[in-house]
């Protein structure tokens, strides 16, 4: 991020700009993949377990609207 603002206050190529920008956005997205994929293999199934199947599941369902 930090790049991506130095290039902004550098005046670089716009053009320029928008790939970092999308290469941060982009392994963000992959990040974010690689947490909840964590979240359902361990947290959630542990609450589906324990009989929170309705929170777990409400939980996952409410991140994945705000990523709409």
């Amino acid at each position: 991020m930090k790049k991506v603002v130095s290039m902004v206050e550098n005046d670089e190529y716009c053009i320029d700009v928008i790939h970092q920008n999308r290469a941060v956005q982009k392994a963000l997205s992959e990040a974010d993949s690689l947490i909840l994929e964590n979240h359902l293999k361990t947290c959630a199934a542990n609450a589906i377990r324990s009989g929170k199947q309705n929170e777990a599941i409400a939980e996952i369902i409410n991140v994945l609207k705000k990523s709409q």
